[in-house]
Order: structure tokens, then sequence, then C-alpha cells
């Protein structure tokens, strides 16, 4: 990355030589002027959280032997895969819950962790199972994303339907306890984005991630090209 303007550097910034001449023939400085180009590198500084729905609604069909926690398995491995082997800091975290006091936080890699078969091994046991209360999975991995210091901190959430339980999280209270969790994570520094193969994200994700924070996935099995797309563009942004 080049700065212009600078008072060293490596090679001379033919614009601001120009006014510095310019200025220095109408107001004579004896200070160095500020008239070079410096090459700056800056390193990337990126951490990764994936945070994925394992509720018992993932454990339906989307073709005659695959079901949706296969198809998020997949793409844990193959998330995993390409990040370990681009070296930025990354964690995989799943979630289910049975009422507020039960959420249930199933560890899959730390950010500390090496991708090696013990990872591997907890991903491939994945299992559907109870239900789905968003906002509070998000408060557990904005506190741990929120520790990282990186500069670019980001919060996947991978899901197949919109946050529920049964102690009337269902709906409206589910909806607006999700959006508050969102939000947080933002005021937090992190930047949250949704992936989803639900046919009704339309109804209500741009209510809780924003117009331009969520993608509706729309074949399952395009899950895990579109997940590293998807990356691919927020870490550019």
């Amino acid at each position: 990355m080049l700065t212009r303007a600078r008072p060293d550097g490596d090679e001379i910034d033919l614009d601001a030589w120009v006014r510095h001449r310019i200025d220095d023939a109408r107001h004579p400085v004896s200070e160095a002027p500020a008239v070079f180009l410096r090459r700056e590198r800056h390193e990337r500084s990126l951490a990764t959280l994936l945070l994925a729905d394992l509720s018992l609604s993932t454990d339906a069909h989307v073709g005659d032997d695959t079901r949706v926690i296969d198809v998020i398995r997949d793409a844990l491995h193959v998330f995993g895969e390409a990040l370990s082997g681009g070296g930025d800091a990354f964690e995989m975290l799943g979630f289910s819950s049975v009422r507020r006091h039960n959420v249930r936080i199933q560890h899959l890699k730390g950010f500390d962790e090496p991708w090696d078969e013990t990872v591997r091994a907890r991903v491939g046991a994945i299992r559907p199972g109870y239900y789905t209360r968003i906002g509070a999975a998000i408060r557990h991995a904005t506190l741990r994303l929120s520790a990282r210091p990186e500069r670019q901190r980001l919060l996947l959430l991978l899901t197949d339907g919109k946050p529920n339980d049964i102690d009337h999280y269902e709906g409206r209270h589910g909806l607006e306890d999700t959006r508050h969790a969102v939000q947080a994570a933002r005021d937090a520094g992190l930047t949250p984005f949704c992936v989803t193969i639900d046919e009704q994200a339309q109804d209500y994700l741009p209510m809780l991630f924003g117009q331009n924070g969520y993608a509706r996935v729309h074949r399952p099995q395009e899950l895990v090209h579109r997940l590293a797309q998807i990356h691919a563009a927020l870490v550019s942004r």
C-alpha cells in the first residue's frame, strides 16, 4: 500500500513535489518537505467464529439420503480445511437449546487449537437435537470473539430456520431477542452475518441482520461453495 506526501520514503511523490515547489515559492519554509511515497505493508488481521445451528430441524432431509445436518457437517469440514490452509484464526461452535437456562454450546474447534484429527472427529460427530435459541448463542459467540486481538472479526451464523424454543421464544420474542444480540455484536466491533437455507428467510432475516447482513442458499447442496464465497467477500470489504 502506498502512502503519499510523506517526509521520507521510497520514491518521489511528483504531485506532492509540484505542490511543494509552488507553495515554497510563495511562502518559503525551512522544514523538510513531505514529498515522498512510502510503501507500507499491512498484515492481514482476521479472526472468524462460525456458529452452527445443530437444532432438531437439521434432521430434515434435503434429498433421498441427505439431511441438513449432513450438509452442515460437510460445510464445516471444507471450511475448516480452507481456513486452516490460509492461516487465519478461527473457531467453530455448535448450538441448540431447551429453554433459556439450558442453551447448549458444543465446542468443535477453539481459536488456539490446530485443525487436526481431534477437531475433525468432533465435527464428524455432530448430531441434531432440541431447539434454536439464536440470541443466546450469538451473545456467547460475541464474548468469545470480542476477546480476540485481530482488527477484523467475523461472526458467521449457519442455520436452517428462525429462532425458536418451547418457552415462548417462538415468534416475536425470539426475533427481538436475536435482533438485539446481533446489534450488540456490531456494537462490540464485530461483523455478524447469517447464512441460511430457510426458504422463508426473507420474511424475518432483514429485520435481524439487515438487508446486507445475510445470504440465503437456495439449494442446500451449494452450501459449501457459497459459504466460501461469502467469507471471501466479507474479508475483502
